[in-house]
């Protein structure tokens, strides 16, 4: 569906994945209805889950790398009494145990265990590579690797609602963190075992996600010409990090690739840069050179004739 040319598009669109749909395949339908050149997601997104899916047009692909890493936020359903090969609902039945009576306090205790920095062996049935590998393929294959431990961070863990047989939680988690096993920890935790029914992304740091569009909405908007107006500017994904203002000289010099002496600038790895209209440049970072003064390095530049 994907289109070998197309316009020079650049921003970015909160899509609501819909469910069944890989983020590959909802990616290039978005890129098809924009008649975008370049497109690419933000960290991928199971079929079985919906939601926030980043997609970034043109040269706010230059700023992914930045969104992998930040924080997300779920809702998700655990199914108690029944564990599966993958971990979800696609995958098929290992084992069943009858879930018996639990309450509230019950689950607060077990979830007390999943606040803060925890431990995660991923999930065979993921895209992390062994030897270029991606593991569920070769979990596909009935063969199974031994996953390094990794810490994540899980921010807050709450209660959403509960049943006889299943709970619901909303996760703030750290990038890295696989639902899925957070959910069959809890039910193991439980006693009962569990596996994921229902997941969707309700947040990824730092956008505003409370309207997201979806791929009905878009196409309906791409009949009357009016895709411009969903896009959100490049710096939109880069908020959290401090910002500064170029004089016209110093703007030539950056995006020159030449480095400028700053003695007022933040000590960060990744400062939001503008001209003095306020237009984005780019990324630069704070460094000191051998002698101790301090510059501004150009880090990650859009491809702009501003100045």
């Amino acid at each position: 569906m994907s289109r070998k040319k197309g316009n020079n598009v650049d921003g970015i669109l909160l899509l609501d994945k819909p469910l069944g749909r890989s983020s590959n395949s909802a990616l290039q339908k978005v890129r098809y209805l924009f008649n975008a050149k370049k497109a690419g997601h933000t960290g991928s997104l199971d079929p079985l889950a919906t939601g926030v899916l980043p997609i970034c047009f043109g040269q706010a692909s230059k700023v992914t790398s930045f969104l992998l890493d930040s924080d997300k936020r779920y809702r998700c359903t655990a199914q108690l009494g029944v564990t599966t090969t993958t971990g979800d609902k696609e995958g098929e039945e290992l084992n069943k145990i009858k879930v018996t009576h639990f309450d509230q306090d019950d689950i607060e205790k077990v979830l007390a265990n999943f606040r803060g920095e925890i431990e995660q062996i991923p999930p065979m049935h993921s895209a992390l590579k062994h030897n270029g590998q991606p593991l569920y393929k070769l979990a596909r294959q009935g063969i199974e690797i031994e996953r390094k431990v990794r810490h994540v961070t899980i921010h807050q863990l709450t209660l959403i609602e509960f049943t006889k047989d299943s709970i619901t939680l909303d996760v703030h988690c750290s990038k890295g963190t696989y639902i899925r096993t957070l959910a069959q920890d809890i039910g193991d935790a439980l006693g009962f075992g569990a596996h994921l029914s229902m997941l969707r992304r309700t947040e990824v740091s730092p956008f505003d996600c409370s309207k997201l569009y979806t791929i009905d909405e878009i196409e309906s908007l791409e009949k009357d010409n009016k895709l411009s107006q969903i896009l959100l500017p490049i710096d939109s994904a880069l908020l959290e990090f401090p910002a500064m203002i170029l004089n016209q000289k110093d703007v030539s010099l950056i995006q020159n690739g030449i480095r400028v002496a700053c003695d007022d600038m933040p000590e960060s790895d990744k400062i939001r840069l503008y001209n003095e209209k306020e237009e984005f440049l780019g990324i630069g970072e704070y460094m000191k050179n051998e002698s101790g003064k301090t510059l501004l390095k150009p880090k990650r530049l859009m491809n702009t004739q501003l100045i």
